[in-house]
């Protein structure tokens, strides 16, 4: 059974400090994690208005059932390039790697916060292979462009319980928990105002809350690179931080982002770990780009690779089955330039 804890500043996976004596491009990542954002993986519409948007380009058709079988296969070879963790959403995230509006209906949770079984049995699927490989999983509870699914702040909470007590009970111990994605576009979260940054610490504490024989989930929800990097409340609450590293004009913005999180009282008061699980820059090739800069830094680094976008800002994109691990239909295979860039540089420093 595959473990994650938390001691200090370190993630220790089966008792030990993760990748321990590793280093990626000659720098040491002594209890970071390399994580890649996966978050689609258990992914369904159950609108019917748009389902057919996601469509396979070899069948005409989308199929659920064939999205998360890849998303299994692919993960044994993501595990020998040197991936640690990755994040998986039960509200997913956009299938159009960016959008502007979201009239799908993509989240595993029923308006009322129940969790839908459909959406649960392929999440246990992935976490029970996950564990057999040796992967720690942080699975994403709420989206942006899905929270308004759910009816009101008591089915948020509803959902925030069922979903804790179904990771609880299904035994896994290498999950970690994140509330929910970027708190800080309070704009976008206008339905589930608890799920703003002002206020998602109290979900924090809730699913923290939520034992089973003793144990609890370690939990945390995510700021993106736009003010407030970070509130006194989560710094104070959350067993980690989360930080996302989309929109920095440099890679030199992502210390700085840690050193700001360092500087708040609250957390120097209790140091933990500090995570990037998101962020679209890539620059797999020079010897200076986000990845390095955050590991440099020592923060965990995630890879967030939209899908077929190649210009800024980025728009909106139907997923073509070849680039990125987002927009719908994903190729979860190592299927594109960028995608090789990224496990070719984690996978330097391996044991050959």
């Amino acid at each position: 059974m595959t473990t994650v804890e938390i001691a200090g500043t370190s993630f220790l996976v089966d008792g030990a400090v993760a990748n321990a004596g590793r280093t990626v491009r000659g720098v040491p990542v002594d209890g970071l994690l390399l994580n890649s954002r996966m978050i689609n993986g258990i992914f369904d519409d159950v609108n019917p208005e748009t389902v057919d948007k996601w469509a396979y380009p070899d069948t005409g058709t989308w199929d659920a059932e064939r999205n998360v079988f890849e998303f299994i296969a692919a993960m044994p070879e993501w595990k020998s390039k040197g991936l640690d963790c990755f994040t998986i959403g039960i509200q997913g995230g956009s299938p159009q790697g960016y959008s502007e509006t979201q009239p799908w209906d993509t989240g595993g949770f029923d308006a009322d916060g129940g969790l839908r079984p459909a959406f649960a049995e392929r999440l246990t699927r992935v976490l029970d292979e996950a564990d057999r490989l040796g992967f720690v999983v942080i699975v994403d509870y709420f989206y942006q462009g899905q929270e308004m699914r759910l009816i009101d702040e008591a089915a948020v909470r509803r959902a925030t319980v069922e979903a804790t007590r179904f990771l609880l009970e299904g035994g896994w111990r290498n999950v970690l928990v994140e509330i929910a994605n970027e708190v800080n576009f309070d704009w976008e979260y206008t339905h589930s105002r608890n799920m703003r940054w002002d206020r998602v610490h109290e979900l924090i504490a809730l699913a923290q809350s939520i034992e089973l024989e003793g144990r609890r989930l370690a939990v945390s929800t995510s700021f993106a690179a736009i003010d407030p990097i970070m509130t006194p409340e989560v710094a104070a609450q959350a067993d980690w931080i989360l930080l996302h590293g989309n929109g920095t004009p440099n890679p030199e913005r992502l210390t700085e982002m840690v050193e700001e999180v360092r500087a708040m009282r609250a957390y120097a008061a209790n140091p933990r770990p500090i995570m990037f699980n998101e962020d679209d820059h890539f620059d797999f090739d020079k010897p200076h780009n986000h990845m390095i800069e955050a590991l440099r830094a020592g923060a965990s680094w995630g890879y967030f690779d939209p899908g077929s976008i190649t210009v800024m800002p980025p728009r909106p994109t139907i997923g073509n089955y070849r680039d990125g691990y987002q927009a719908v239909p994903v190729n979860w295979g190592i299927s594109s330039e960028i995608k090789r860039g990224f496990f070719d540089a984690i996978s330097d420093g391996l044991p050959s």
